[in-house]
């Protein structure tokens, strides 16, 4: 029989979210019912709510989450009730091109749950990401679900999910960053200070963190940057190129996801450098430079989706490394909230006083 929980939901674009009661079915199968302990609240959860992503009203949102598997469906055997899991937006289909030539962060058939969770008239709700886990409870694919260890706190590992896993794999897995390399990251927000973090873990020597707010610059700093540059009152490209001895960096993140941006990448990496384009674009944003320019600075011109993780091999081995001392993520944790305080939280989100709220269940 379904269940009737707790949900924040988004009706309409722009208007306020709603603590509504959700109707949330048996898991079907390949299913599993999640009782959500903690989820971060990301910008992802915000252009849901401002129509950015698509016009599939109402949203049930929320998607940076760990809990407790509660109950499987038929033929689920990769997770079992009781397990303490984060979950995932791209669960593999370990059938496609991608997953058969061995590399399953490119699936080209990633899938959700197939039932829907409702509002108590039977209206189908759209779970952001295919989560949806503002909520006490929610329904996914099991293949969503990635077993960690459960002593770990829900609140910091939950944000796995999706920004900073995005910005550590921008680094670790896109990027390739490597000992001793130099890396440029334009826009510190949660997935750039992510990729701070990412770039520190992997060795990297010089690590320059880019923004035009003071703040977001500390709180680079505080999670690994080295050098700092302010790019609303200095050339970015060129104090880049000075802080490497006038080459630019070996890899370059672009963690803002806009036209000028992105140039400001291409040109402050070095001739045989990277790119990797982390921040999302809108689908309105067009670039234009000359052709040759591709040409003769060589290098690689990457996106990162989902910072081409695993999260059955990543997400293990981060929440390993942040039980030893050695990866600080609860920095990333700002304020712990309730579920009432969705829309506040995304008010203080969206005037940058915060890396990530958090709301505990």
């Amino acid at each position: 029989m379904p269940q009737q929980v707790r949900g924040v939901i988004s009706r309409a674009k722009g208007e306020p979210v709603e603590l509504v009661t959700i109707n949330v079915p048996d898991p079907g199968p390949g299913e599993a019912v999640v009782s959500i302990a903690a989820c971060g609240v990301c910008h992802t959860d915000l252009t849901y709510r401002d129509g950015g992503i698509n016009d599939e009203y109402p949203f049930l949102l929320g998607h940076e989450a760990a809990g407790i598997v509660e109950s499987v469906g038929e033929g689920v055997d990769t997770v079992a009730p009781g397990d303490f899991v984060v979950l995932n937006w791209r669960a593999v289909c370990g059938k496609c091109r991608a997953c058969k030539r061995g590399r399953p962060w490119y699936c080209f058939d990633t899938h959700n749950a197939k039932q829907k969770m409702t509002l108590e008239d039977g209206t189908e709700l759209t779970p952001a990401l295919g989560i949806g886990a503002f909520a006490d409870k929610t329904l996914v694919a099991a293949g969503q679900c990635t077993k960690v260890d459960p002593q770990a706190d829900p609140a910091v590992v939950g944000l796995l999910g999706c920004g900073v896993m995005a910005g550590m794999g921008a680094a670790m897995n896109t990027g390739n960053v490597g000992r001793g390399d130099s890396v440029a990251v334009i826009g510190c927000g949660g997935v750039g200070d992510a990729a701070i973090m990412g770039a520190r873990l992997a060795g990297a020597d010089k690590i320059v963190a880019i923004d035009r707010d003071p703040k977001k610059l500390d709180w680079a700093t505080d999670l690994g940057a080295t050098h700092t540059i302010d790019a609303s009152s200095t050339d970015v490209v060129e104090a880049v190129q000075e802080l490497t001895g006038g080459f630019g960096a070996d890899v370059v993140i672009d963690a803002v996801g806009r036209p000028e941006t992105w140039k400001q990448a291409f040109y402050a990496r070095d001739l045989a450098g990277t790119v990797v384009l982390v921040g999302v674009p809108t689908p309105d944003m067009t670039l234009e430079m000359p052709l040759v320019d591709f040409f003769s600075h060589g290098g690689s011109l990457k996106s990162s989706w989902y910072g081409d993780c695993l999260p059955e091999r990543d997400f293990p081995m981060l929440v390993s490394l942040y039980q030893q001392g050695r990866l600080p993520l609860e920095k990333f944790v700002t304020e712990r909230i309730a579920l009432t305080d969705v829309e506040k939280a995304f008010e203080t989100m969206h005037r940058g006083e915060v890396l990530r709220s958090v709301v505990i269940l």
